[in-house]
């Protein structure tokens, strides 16, 4: 990370002192596109039943490869005001002012570079005419490098400032050709008009305003920074960094400065000590969420996913009421902490029912948007599928809409498709009431399993009692140790050990066996053949479920909690280089036993035996409830014709 001595600020009067230049821009001015083609058609005051065609061909050598497109008025505060009903909405005010301080930065940005670059002697020499031949070649250089700034910084300066306004609407704009690199003013003036274009083909309402304007911003620095590769005279906009204190913007260079959208997050957080019972989801949701926060920014890794103990998808199966909302907020609110210590942006997002759309092909743009959002290497991110039966369709079950069936396949594709990289910065859970209505396929990709089952024991259905009454009554305890059952060392030690047999019927049998021929499981080739007779009771057991198995015993080996205080003070931990987190890590490390791959064995072959039964009792029980209406009916049809 770029140390608070090695950052410039970029002050705020400078900033200001371009609001008039910025407000200009956004009033109106003339553009002929160059390198774009219209879409839009722009007004022009023309006598009526003249053409707005030239009528001739140019003869003139050269002329003919000209662009013959006439300057067209792009006024984006117009275009922007005139989708109201004629008073100006927060949205709309929120948007210009975003652009106008977006251009205003840029401006003052160029303003810096031209100074400590020597831009701005050659500029003053070229207009008094005395730039010398030789500094020519330069001279277009730095205008080039200074239009490209520019242009980023407008980008960047302009996602950040309105990405609190951001829902979960998107647009696909595709890419930006209008960039022109004669001057930083040409630049910001075709990138404005290819705006003010896809605004007036694009924009038909206000969250499709915003929507329109941060993917013009996101598509605009992907364009920009490709071409900033191979450009020169770049090193004094790449070689520093600077901070608009009133914005908590950072520029450095040509990485995005990144906010989480929809601004605050605002949810009902809870702290580990108020989640009663889960002892195993709980203890993986807290070490999950310190691993997250070991994420490097820099590095674009993290040393959890490079040392393969890094929880990437997982599947919360249980009963209704049994604390999933619950291990939602606690995970929540812990990162959501962590990351307001550290200065980290965070984003949580859900993906619900309401997502899934009519229109063929919309729920899975939803889809692809909520992972793009929690895939942004640029934050640390936590998302969430509640009810995941419902959202995703199993395929081949005509019950499943369109829409659901598209959003399995972004989701098996986003969780474990070829193109899949694992950074170590999110993580996303899966919810389920009904795991056995999840598509198969689908619900092996999430690679651990948190089994909520609420609680079990007397102990913890005193604490869950004491726990919600609150404190307004004066009813004694008794005899109990108020919370001691939740000490969560203790807790998460027994829950293993529960696991050193299974505990489903199908799978008991299927170890009974296995044990009876080869017995004590203590090398890896008694264990392979467990698996095998695993696989033979369900062919669903294939080789993702040993991948996920291994994946479970490494986040086992590291079974260790970082330390609250590297969370509490980032300096310890946090913000130290990539390496020597890594080496940090590792020393904290155990090796692995056979009893962790054992008990992992059972816990995820478990609840693949607990959904397939139950699928399948479901399945049962709903046949023989059709039967006996049929035969009631019969017996009452029957009667009544007698």
């Amino acid at each position: 990370m770029t140390g608070a001595r090695d950052t410039m600020e970029l002050r705020e009067e400078t900033i200001r002192a371009q609001y008039d230049a910025a407000l200009a821009l956004l009033t109106g001015f003339d553009h002929a596109p160059r390198l774009a083609k219209a879409m839009a058609e722009v007004k022009t005051e023309r006598s009526p039943g003249i053409g707005t065609r030239p009528m001739f061909r140019s003869t003139t050598p050269g002329l003919v490869t000209r662009s013959t497109a006439r300057p067209g008025g792009v006024r984006l505060l117009e275009r922007v005001e005139g989708l109201g009903d004629g008073l100006v909405s927060p949205v709309q005010a929120s948007a210009l002012h975003g652009l106008r301080r977006g251009l205003a930065i840029a401006l003052a940005m160029a303003e810096t570079f031209a100074a400590q670059s020597g831009l701005a002697e050659l500029k003053k020499a070229n207009l008094e005419g005395r730039l010398p031949e030789g500094k020519r070649s330069e001279f277009t250089e730095l205008l080039a490098a200074e239009a490209l700034m520019t242009l980023y910084t407008f980008a960047n300066a302009t996602a950040f400032l309105i990405a609190p306004s951001m829902g979960s609407t998107t647009v696909e704009i595709g890419a930006v050709e209008e960039i022109l690199t004669d001057n930083a003013p040409l630049a910001l003036q075709g990138a404005l008009w290819e705006l003010d274009q896809d605004i007036a083909v694009l924009a038909s309402d206000e969250p499709r305003l915003i929507a329109v304007i941060g993917a013009f911003c996101e598509a605009l620095m992907q364009r920009v920074a490709l071409r900033a590769e191979a450009a020169p005279r770049l090193q004094a906009f790449t070689g520093g960094a600077w901070r608009v204190e009133a914005d908590a913007l950072s520029i450095a260079g040509f990485k995005p400065a990144r906010a989480a959208k929809g601004g605050a997050l605002t949810m009902q957080f809870k702290k580990p000590s108020e989640v009663v019972g889960n002892h195993i989801a709980k203890y993986q949701s807290l070490r999950l969420a310190k691993m997250l926060m070991a994420y490097d920014f820099e590095r674009k890794l993290n040393p959890f996913a490079e040392l393969g103990g890094f929880i990437f998808t997982f599947m919360g199966d249980g009963k209704p009421g049994t604390g999933k909302t619950t291990l939602i907020q606690m995970m929540a609110g812990l990162l959501n902490d962590y990351c307001k210590a550290a200065g980290y942006p965070f984003r949580y997002q859900n993906f619900s029912i309401d997502q899934i759309d009519s229109y063929q092909g919309k729920s899975g743009q939803n889809a692809k948007a909520f992972i793009d959002n929690v895939l942004d290497p640029g934050v640390i991110a936590f998302g969430t599928i509640d009810d995941i039966d419902q959202v995703a369709g199993k395929r081949g079950d005509r019950q499943s809409s369109a829409g659901q069936q598209e959003v399995t396949a972004v989701f098996m594709g986003a969780f474990a498709g070829a193109n899949t990289v694992v950074r170590g910065n999110c993580t996303f859970g899966m919810f389920s009431n009904y795991p056995e209505n999840v598509d198969d396929a689908l619900r092996q990709r999430a690679g651990a399993r948190f089994l909520v089952d609420g609680p079990q024991s007397r102990e913890d259905y005193i604490d869950i009692l004491s726990l919600l009454l609150g404190k307004n009554h004066a009813i004694p305890v008794g005899n109990h140790d108020l919370f001691a059952a939740q000490e969560i060392k203790r807790a998460v030690t027994a829950s293993f050990e529960g696991y050193s047999k299974p505990h489903e019927d199908g799978l008991l049998k299927v170890w009974d066996k296995v044990q009876g021929d080869l017995g004590s499981l203590d090398t890896l080739a008694k264990l392979g053949s467990y698996l095998k007779a695993i696989q033979q009771a369900d062919e669903r057991f294939t080789g993702r479920a040993i991948k996920n198995i291994t994946d479970a015993v490494k986040v086992r080996a590291m079974d260790f909690e970082l330390p609250d205080e590297w969370m509490e003070n980032p300096d310890l931990f946090l913000f130290k280089p990539y390496d020597e987190k890594l080496v940090m890590i590792k020393g904290l490390t155990t090796p692995i036993t056979v009893e962790m791959v054992i008990q992992e064995i059972n816990r995820y072959a478990d609840s693949e035996f607990r959904y397939a039964d139950k699928s399948d009792e479901v399945a049962i029980e709903g046949m023989a409830r059709d039967f006996k209406r049929q035969e009631e009916a019969k017996r009452r049809y029957l009667e009544g014709k007698a």
